[in-house]
């Protein structure tokens, strides 16, 4: 009796959640969604300045620009909205018509963002197996933005996975999930994924196929690119040599704080380590790990292959080294700081920066920053499990 009523309560708090959650995908909908082609246009995102141009300011009359983290949020957003649907389905079957309707706005979103069905372009650049923004011109002109940054990171977190046998419990979303799979592979074969496995096929929703999979971590899994020896890197040190150009302005790789004062102060995303987003990759990397097991690897040179399940495991311990002593007693995370790393007062009192240098882990920003560096705690206990 007491597990069904804590299982009730739980329901009807993501019920709560749910409905709120609602309310803000309204918002995106409607309000960023300029032409209604579910391509997501300007705006912060909270990536501070790790554009080109500062995205807080708007663009010029007539100027549009398609932002691959917006769509990947998206994305995202709809998986997650079409889970939480179909988890209070199985109290209540009238969420199920709600899971549909957000499965068919991710269905739209990754379609407009893959070239073929609503433009001519194509987010994903097959060439260097990465996603790129988008400037569109009054003229109709289009430009691609070739920074690798979270920019084009975003949109690998916009996955869920499906065994087949969990959607047949939802007759109508599996009828209707058939049904698009059937009649409109136009808009399905970039963002569904038959995965064949012993017990059946499982499902990957996901804006990447698996090779374009494997092509992208190559990037992430690379120290000379986003790899640091304290988690994933904002943007990569390709750009420390290779600054991104556009117009004049210049975006350059700085592990630590920036160089440049723009939004009114500093613009921290050009390198440094984030915990929200590097515990976005490590849960991704797991997720994907489970399904795909030793079938996908990820090499780089001069280093042996690597699952993404060990993949996931590197970054977690890489986030956990900024706090750990090293074999000569100090953390990375307090730098050169004397006191704090001396000091028996200080030594183990860990503060949670807000964000760390990509290079040597010190730790940057506010040094209360518990919201998103506290993450840690998880890690820790999903490593114990």
């Amino acid at each position: 009796m007491k597990k069904r009523s804590l299982a009730g309560k739980t329901f009807r708090f993501l019920e709560k959640c749910f409905h709120k959650l609602i309310l803000n995908f309204a918002w995106w909908v409607n309000k960023i969604d300029a032409l209604g082609n579910n391509v997501f246009e300007g705006g912060f995102l909270g990536m501070d300045n790790i554009d080109i141009s500062d995205r807080s300011m708007k663009l010029p009359p007539g100027f549009l620009l398609d932002q691959a983290d917006g769509v990947g949020w998206i994305s995202l957003f709809c998986l997650n909205l079409t889970r939480m649907a179909l988890l209070l389905a199985k109290k209540d079957p009238i969420f199920e018509g709600l899971g549909i309707k957000f499965f068919q706005h991710y269905i739209y979103v990754a379609a407009a963002m893959r070239k073929g069905t609503v433009r001519s372009y194509d987010m994903w650049n097959e060439e260097d197996a990465f996603f790129y923004s988008h400037l569109r011109y009054p003229d109709g002109r289009v430009e691609m933005r070739p920074v690798r940054s979270l920019v084009g990171i975003i949109p690998f977190f916009a996955c869920d996975i499906w065994k087949e046998e969990e959607l047949k419990q939802f007759p109508n979303f599996y009828k209707s999930f058939q049904w698009i799979l059937t009649k409109r592979p136009d808009l399905t074969e970039k963002c569904i994924h038959a995965i064949p496995q012993e017990s059946g096929n499982v499902y990957l929703f996901s804006l990447l196929a698996p090779k374009e999979i494997e092509r992208f971590l190559k990037y992430i899994w690379d120290p000379k690119e986003f790899r640091s020896d304290y988690g994933l890197r904002s943007l990569s040190k390709y750009h420390e040599s290779n600054p991104g150009q556009v117009h004049g302005a210049s975006l350059g790789y700085e592990p630590g704080e920036a160089k440049v004062v723009i939004k009114g102060g500093n613009s921290n995303w050009r390198g440094p380590i984030w915990f929200p987003i590097n515990y976005f990759m490590i849960d991704t990397l797991s997720r994907l790990g489970k399904v795909f097991k030793d079938q996908l690897h990820v090499k780089v040179e001069g280093e042996p292959k690597v699952t993404l399940t060990q993949m996931a495991e590197s970054f977690s311990e890489r986030l956990l080294n900024l706090f750990k002593t090293d074999a000569n007693g100090n953390r990375p995370c307090f730098g050169d700081s004397e006191k704090f790393q001396k000091d028996p007062h200080f030594k183990d009192h860990i503060l949670f920066h807000e964000f760390f240098h990509g290079d040597n882990g010190r730790g940057l920003g506010a040094s209360h920053q518990t919201g998103w560096t506290g993450l840690i705690v998880n890690l820790i206990d999903e490593i114990r499990e």
